[in-house]
């Protein structure tokens, strides 16, 4: 088994980064290691005529508030909040390398076919890129219609309880 000592996630605060964390913070406590919790924003637009000029200190101390509050409580004293500008991938790749991590968590929103071939995945470049093992976590798929009732709609097994000798 590998020693796991530092885990880095990359959050964007969707949901699938929930569920990345909430599996990265079981291995946290699991292997006693520490976050390395990572926000990386696309750089502010300059220029172009429909841009509206945005105060970067402004942007930066909302990212700043956003991240502050994405701290388990049973990993207090074992968290770290980064905040990088630039492209996505490089620098989850760059923070890997600079931390040491010995494992990469992070939330794949599942993009297809041609979501990913016109924006590429910044999961797959991770896992292509990474000097360290890459978890990939997805939220689960909601259903539209509801699961059907114990008892409606195909039977279910029972469970079945074994007895060692």
């Amino acid at each position: 088994m590998l020693p796991i000592k530092t885990i880095l996630v990359p959050t964007d605060f969707s949901e699938s980064s929930e569920h990345a964390l909430r599996m990265a913070c079981a291995l946290a406590r699991d292997y006693e290691a520490r976050l390395v919790l990572l926000h990386v924003a696309p750089p502010p637009i300059v220029g172009g005529t429909l841009a509206v000029p945005v105060d970067p200190r402004y942007y930066r101390e909302a990212l700043d508030e956003a991240l502050a509050k994405v701290e388990p409580a049973e990993l207090r004293g074992r968290v770290e909040r980064h905040l990088r500008e630039g492209d996505a991938a490089a620098e989850v790749l760059r923070m890997a390398e600079e931390k040491e991590c010995d494992l990469i968590v992070m939330g794949s929103h599942g993009r297809r076919m041609l979501g990913r071939l016109l924006l590429g995945s910044v999961a797959e470049m991770v896992m292509r890129g990474s000097p360290c093992p890459v978890l990939v976590v997805r939220a689960p798929i909601r259903s539209a219609t509801p699961a059907p009732a114990q008892g409606e709609g195909e039977a279910r097994p029972e469970p079945v309880a074994t007895a060692a000798t």
